[in-house]
């Protein structure tokens, strides 16, 4: 049987690969260095679904990337592995989601949310997510005990709770670098306790994160602006409109990311929506807002964050939803290799590598 050294030696990178890993990458879990966790859920989701298929999207879109970094040479070698998708978890997702559509229509049909089943709906949904919280954490402590770097791929941006709940079992304090066109801070949007739409609220709750770092937003109500405005310092807001008004004025974009980095502190998990992009790169995402970054642009920052010396402990990558073409998967897929690559490279996994 060929070990690691063996496959790499093998491995044609500019080639046709068949196998059906992550990228196409000959390795196993115990050879590579980040493990991708992915979860199918989108119960919560308000407007558009479909995030729940990103994970396979992605899987299957990954085949078509090319492997040159421009970053890292040869970062191909680090290793990115994708865990089995749950179908337990996907199920669970495509019955509460069910339930919770049908939850929301009455909402906003105008029925009381006491009347009829719909409280045992909302406990029914609260409970499900609860569920997948622990489950995602189990998923991430297993990996991080076992030496991996973690990635995850949603699923929609309720997702991450379970991860960041894991590292405050792994670290005494961390911040969060959310990329995003919405605030995320609403508490128990439409009556769920972890709706997408207040994941950050909840990660606010946890002590360990120290600090919360939103880039991007443009897509918010005036109860989160307070929370903001309120929150101490504890809450770092970069709007997408002041960006944009910065650049008109003649700031670069590299003076912005070194503010943005200032804020942080030395230990980071990222939390990519990907509607924090212009809508043109996620045309299918849920809940689409005009303005938001190219690609290369986040790419640029957390590239800036590696080279600063602070760590990006973790990440996810949520929001992204196929529709009927490929094209939201294939940017996702290119997202995931190259913020694989960079977490790897602040976190010295890839010190044997060069930077390009």
């Amino acid at each position: 049987m060929q070990n690691k050294e063996d496959k790499i030696k093998n491995f044609d990178p500019n080639g046709f690969s068949t196998n059906n890993n992550l990228f196409g990458l000959p390795f196993t879990k115990e050879e590579s260095e980040v493990v991708i966790i992915p979860v199918p859920w989108e119960v919560t989701v308000s407007y558009a679904a479909g995030t729940a298929n990103a994970p396979e999207a992605i899987l299957e879109a990954s085949s078509q990337v090319d492997l040159m970094d421009p970053y890292i040479k040869d970062a191909w070698k680090i290793g990115v592995y994708m865990e089995p998708i749950s179908q337990e978890v996907k199920a669970k997702s495509d019955e509460l989601r069910e339930k919770a559509a049908f939850y929301i229509d009455q909402l906003t049909s105008g029925i009381d949310p006491e009347s009829g089943n719909l409280k045992e709906i909302l406990n029914e949904v609260n409970a499900g997510s609860r569920y997948l919280n622990n489950w995602v954490k189990t998923q991430v402590l297993k990996n991080l005990n076992q030496g991996k770097a973690v990635g995850m791929v949603g699923g929609d941006h309720s997702t991450p709770l379970g991860f960041i709940e894991a590292l405050s079992e792994k670290y005494e304090s961390f911040g969060i670098l959310q990329i995003d066109a919405h605030a995320d801070l609403r508490q128990a949007y439409e009556g769920f306790e972890y709706s997408h739409a207040s994941i950050m609220y909840n990660a606010l709750k946890i002590k360990q994160v120290s600090k919360l770092v939103q880039v991007g937003i443009r897509d918010y109500c005036e109860a989160e602006a307070n929370l903001i405005k309120n929150s101490n310092g504890r809450i770092a807001t970069f709007f997408d409109r002041d960006i944009k008004h910065y650049q008109y004025e003649g700031r670069t974009w590299k003076e912005i990311c070194l503010e943005i980095i200032s804020n942080l502190p030395q230990n980071i998990y990222l939390s990519f929506d990907i509607d924090g992009l212009d809508p043109k790169l996620c045309p299918n995402t849920g809940t689409p807002v005009s303005g938001g970054f190219e690609t290369e642009q986040i790419l640029y920052l957390l590239q800036l964050i590696a080279e600063s010396g602070k760590k990006i402990i973790g990440w996810d990558l949520n929001e992204v939803s196929p529709g009927q073409d490929e094209w939201d998967a294939n940017v996702g897929a290119r997202l995931l290799y190259r913020i694989s690559n960079i977490m790897a490279k602040s976190l010295n996994l890839a010190e044997k590598l060069e930077t390009v």
